[in-house]
């Protein structure tokens, strides 16, 4: 292992190096007063510490100018020596650094967000943000990974930390929370092992671009030129569909969703889905993407199938933070648009996959309005439950009455995620929507645009009841408490900025998007 070898993976050193010293630093700090208040020191250092794969990515960023990537652990350096200690598991180009961004955006915002909330779990604050940033760390690694090994390592990683995340209320809902998020993950990583173990048996290797090779040289003959890539596939297919919360792998959400600590909800349904995704688009586009195989339908079925479960069963949904989890799945299945506009069959030559104009890139800047969206709805959701002291959307009656804020912002999260402009999500929806077209996708933009009139009515009950509503007895007695901390409202004010920002000025982020898909050979 040589010093540029340090460099390249520094970022995710970085993340990693962060959540030891939160932990170890939590070993030191004094416990006083309710809460402990040295303790309450924790959630600034690691904020202050994300500063660390931040800067780090951001020198990455532009020591690549026009580069492809930093490293491919399989190429020759200049003195002709491989990459020694790589040894192709890694590509760190612009679509690695995009999603360290994401990450590294969104886990900075949830520990801003959960300076109030660990008051609840008061002698494991040092172990909660730790497993944020050792979680963060896989997501990280999720899109870097070109190679299969280094994808199942990087996924445990990213899902084990939010299993234990997930339990640690310490009460039933949350216990049961964890146990299931942890079950169903790993039948998940199950599935996915045993298709790279068939992936592995018919190609020779486990490197993406090996694996792509290999699958242009089988040609015909069987089903992709052999069954047991058939089986492969359909195995890794199943696997990813389980970390992105699509349909029909979705059952593990709501329950998450209901019991798992606000905080944590939030950080799983952006950051994890951005990094599922991530990978998704690498291995697909990287490793099977000469695979006699047609793409589009395939992720199209699973898209509309999404979007449809998840915004007709959130419908009937009384607890919002289970409305929540059936809103990311239909989410999901907006998302698969994109994926599934990014490839099609040409019509010059049979069975030949290519790559629709902004596909790609509109699934990369649709991820990144979802995630300034979501977090917004969430941080507002973890404020308002400890005001009011339930989840039930019931609960929220009146809101504005006596949080007009938090019910202000909570409407603006919940009017972005319906896709009304000026707000990110709306230009999303355009861009995912313009590609499916373009790629002679046309039906399945009329179910996404037939989906997103229906999200609005679930999420335009929500804003019904906080204005409309009559106020609970809770709100008439005084139950109402201000926030200790300004940070929470930081993280929430951050959140909104950014969710209008991507609306009014998309041009930004629709270009790091397109740079980060062209590092994909788009």
């Amino acid at each position: 292992m040589n010093a540029h070898d340090l460099y390249v993976v520094s970022p995710y050193l970085a993340m990693a190096g962060a959540a030891a010293l939160v932990i170890i630093l939590d070993l030191f700090l004094p416990v006083s007063g309710r809460g402990g208040r040295g303790r309450g020191l924790l959630p600034y250092a690691a904020f202050l510490l994300l500063a660390g794969p931040f800067v780090l990515s951001l020198i990455q960023f532009y020591d690549l100018g026009d580069a492809a990537n930093l490293v491919r652990g399989g190429d020759a350096g200049s003195d002709g020596a491989e990459a020694s200690i790589l040894l192709g598991s890694l590509s760190v180009d612009r679509f690695a650094l995009f999603f360290n961004f994401l990450v590294t955006g969104a886990a900075a915002l949830v520990v801003l967000a959960s300076t109030e909330y660990v008051r609840l779990m008061p002698r494991f604050q040092g172990e909660y943000f730790g497993l944020l940033l050792f979680s963060a760390t896989g997501m990280m690694l999720l899109a870097a990974a070109t190679e299969l090994i280094t994808i199942y390592v990087a996924l445990e990683l990213t899902t084990l930390p939010l299993a234990a995340l997930g339990a640690f209320l310490l009460n039933g809902r949350s216990s049961e929370a964890g146990i299931k998020f942890l079950i169903i993950g790993a039948i998940s990583s199950a599935l996915m092992l045993y298709g790279m173990a068939l992936v592995f048996g018919f190609t020779g290797s486990t490197q993406l671009s090996d694996i792509s090779s290999a699958v242009a040289r089988a040609g015909g003959g069987g089903a992709f030129g052999n069954y047991a890539l058939l089986v492969g596939l359909v195995l890794l297919v199943a696997g990813f569909g389980f970390k992105i919360s699509a349909a029909p792998f979705q059952m593990w959400v709501p329950d998450v969703y209901e019991g798992a600590p606000t905080p944590v909800v939030a950080f799983l349904s952006v950051a994890s889905k951005a990094a599922g995704f991530a990978v998704l688009l690498r291995v697909m586009f990287t490793g099977f993407f000469d695979v006699s195989l047609d793409w589009a339908v395939l992720m199209a079925a699973l898209a509309a199938a999404s979007m449809t479960i998840g915004n007709v069963v959130a419908i009937a949904q009384s607890n919002i933070r289970r409305l929540f989890g059936y809103s990311t799945i239909a989410h999901a299945g907006y998302l698969l648009v994109g994926v599934a506009a990014g490839v099609g069959t040409a019509q010059s030559g049979p069975e030949t996959p290519v790559f629709a104009s902004i596909g790609p890139d509109s699934v990369l800047f649709y991820l990144g309005a979802y995630t300034a969206a979501n977090l917004t709805a969430f941080f507002a959701i973890a404020a308002i439950g400890q005001r009011v002291g339930g989840d039930r959307i019931s609960d929220y009656a009146g809101l504005v009455t006596r949080s007009p804020g938090l019910a202000i912002i909570l409407a603006l999260a919940l009017i972005a995620l319906i896709g009304v402009p000026p707000t990110g999500i709306f230009i999303a929806k355009l861009y995912v929507f313009t590609a499916a077209v373009d790629s002679g996708l046309a039906w399945l933009a009329i179910v996404g645009v037939v989906n997103s009139a229906v999200s609005a009515y679930y999420y335009v009950r929500i804003i019904r009841v906080m204005f409309l509503g009559q106020p609970p007895a809770i709100y008439q007695d005084g139950g109402a408490r201000s926030a200790r901390s300004a940070a929470p409202w930081a993280a929430m004010g951050l959140a909104a900025a950014a969710l209008v920002f991507m609306g009014v000025a998309p041009g930004f982020v629709m270009g790091a998007a397109g740079a980060a898909v062209r590092a994909l050979g788009v």
